[in-house]
């Protein structure tokens, strides 16, 4: 591939520390130092825009069981999105997986992780990620309330034992590291409970959903993996959760951790409606608690529906269900729930949600410790990170839509009073450089030398949701394949996974229990090369050890 510089460019590389006018080279598809004795084939100028390194969304639902019945449900949603291009494969199609790689590749994203693959699942979500084009993808392997986990900790069994179970199931599904969805709750819910909290005792088990997570917690860091354990924490929406949440967090016992889409878990039980914002009281607990990141989750006003592997959490959400319809199913493990919602700015509850994010955005000091997600689709679609952006870059655009929210929902959040605006090197670290230290990947998040080639290239303006929506350039693997805004060329992009080492004798232990349960091999689950239908469609990441 030839040698092509990016020349005089606004360069914002937070893992080098660049904010400064620069150029940025790159030859077969990696970023390379200037070389001595030659000239570039080919030569770009960039003076007057911002290059940063490929956008990398941390955690958004985009394959999987429950995405596929989410669009089974809501073909209305479908119906309401524009044609898709002519000259894109299944051109009748609405928003499938080929368009998801090109609405994130035209926002200058190169790289997203699926948070929550069941293990059962995977080789669906493998296929999928398969047919999603330009962006490298990764998923993040479910376990937490799964029989063979919840029988060895009752069981009392070796971290060591409980280490190779984490460690196989990882690799066997080819994922990026371990989620864990109201830990211990899902499995009551089929029992008939319909609220579980951190001490509360799964039936039959014996167990807490505190000990739950807390040994897949040491678990995922004694294999090496990256990635703290990704926790989707008990009593998602309630009022008063943030109780719930400050107790996980001592509970964590200074141990790295992962909590996804913390908005929905940023609230009190003031005012009139017992519903207000504690993203205050959140934010200062993470500040004072380094081990711990977040993802925020924030909610956009917008159609969106909610997918989810917390049952107990969407079976109570059905009855507020816009439009009025869902599904529930218990699958092995955690199942799935799809519940349709609206999310409006003249409703208090969803006021208090908007601002609740927001506090935890602007509140939290470190940009590499918060991540900029939608939960998508929970809180709103992928596609409306450029008017967050925008948001978290201007207390004049904050106050306009404040403007517009119920008065008394001014009376129960800390937002009016936030002055706080993101520089683009603060977004940068929270979408480039801090994500990709998440992870553990050492070659993307960054425009240095070794790197991949993934750049975005912005043109600044007034309107900073349109420069974010609508990169001028974007380079996948060196290869221009976004221009103006527009997809220009269609590559493939890799799958990302990590291959913990673990002792083989729990695979034999595991063939013995899916023989005697289902009657089945449980080599049917794993996902070999020979799964998908190109020889490089994976790409390994390393572990710690």
């Amino acid at each position: 591939m030839a040698l092509t510089v990016l020349r005089g460019g606004h360069i914002v590389d937070p893992a080098t520390g660049q904010d400064a006018i620069g150029d940025v080279w790159f030859e077969d598809g990696r970023i390379v130092e200037r070389p001595e004795g030659r000239s570039a084939d080919k030569e770009i100028d960039v003076s007057g825009h911002i290059v940063m390194a490929g956008a990398i969304d941390i955690h958004s639902h985009i394959a999987g069981g429950n995405v596929n019945t989410a669009r089974l449900l809501l073909p209305e949603l479908h119906r309401a999105i524009r044609a898709r291009l002519a000259d894109t494969p299944l051109s009748t199609a609405k928003w499938s997986s080929y368009e998801t790689g090109r609405l994130y590749a035209q926002m200058g994203f190169t790289t997203v992780v699926e948070p929550a693959m069941a293990p059962h699942h995977a080789l669906q979500t493998h296929l999928e990620f398969n047919d999603v084009p330009i962006l490298d993808k990764g998923a993040l392997t479910v376990l937490g309330n799964d029989d063979f986990l919840l029988g060895m900790l009752r069981d009392g069994e070796t971290d060591g034992a409980i280490n190779d179970y984490v460690a196989q199931t990882v690799e066997s599904t080819r994922s990026l590291g371990l989620k864990c969805i109201n830990p211990g709750g899902v499995e009551a819910f089929k029992e008939n409970m319909r609220a579980f909290g951190l001490d509360d005792v799964v039936p039959f088990y014996g167990l807490t959903s505190r000990q739950i997570f807390q040994a897949l917690q040491k678990s995922t860091q004694a294999v090496g993996i990256a990635h703290p354990l990704h926790l989707h924490m008990n009593n998602l929406g309630l009022a008063g959760n943030i109780d719930t949440a400050l107790a996980t967090i001592d509970a964590a016992q200074g141990l790295p951790l992962h909590l996804a889409h913390v908005q929905f878990y940023a609230y009190g039980k003031e005012g009139k409606n017992g519903f207000s914002s504690a993203g205050a009281l959140f934010a200062e607990k993470i500040n004072a608690n380094k081990n711990v990141s977040v993802d925020v989750g924030q909610v956009m006003f917008s159609d969106t529906v909610t997918i989810s592997s917390d049952v107990l959490k969407q079976f109570n959400s059905l009855p507020g269900a816009i439009p009025k319809k869902g599904a529930i199913f218990d699958g092995d493990a955690n199942g799935g729930g799809i519940v349709p919602y609206a999310y409006k700015i003249s409703n208090y509850y969803n006021a208090i949600q908007w601002a609740a994010g927001l506090e935890l955005f602007l509140l939290i000091e470190n940009p590499e410790q918060v991540f900029f997600t939608t939960d998508h689709p929970n809180g709103g679609p992928f596609t409306t990170y450029p008017e967050l952006f925008a948001l978290l870059m201007s207390a004049d655009l904050r106050a306009q839509h404040l403007a517009r929210l119920p008065a008394d929902v001014l009376e129960h959040t800390t937002l009016p009073s936030i002055s706080r605006e993101y520089t683009l090197y603060e977004i940068a670290q929270m979408s480039r450089s801090g994500a990709a230290k998440l992870f553990g990947f050492v070659d993307r998040g960054r425009l240095s030398p070794g790197a991949v080639a993934d750049i975005a290239v912005y043109k600044p303006g007034r309107d900073v949701a349109g420069m974010f929506r609508r990169a001028a350039l974007v380079f996948k693997d060196g290869a221009l394949v976004v221009r103006d805004g527009q997809v220009s060329h269609y590559t493939r992009g890799k799958t990302l996974h990590i291959r913990p080492r673990y002792d083989q004798q729990i695979t034999n232990r595991l063939d013995s229990y899916y023989d005697d349960l289902y009657g089945l091999p449980r080599s049917i689950f794993d996902v070999p090369d020979a799964a998908l239908p190109h020889t490089d469609a994976f790409a390994e990441v390393p572990c710690r050890i």
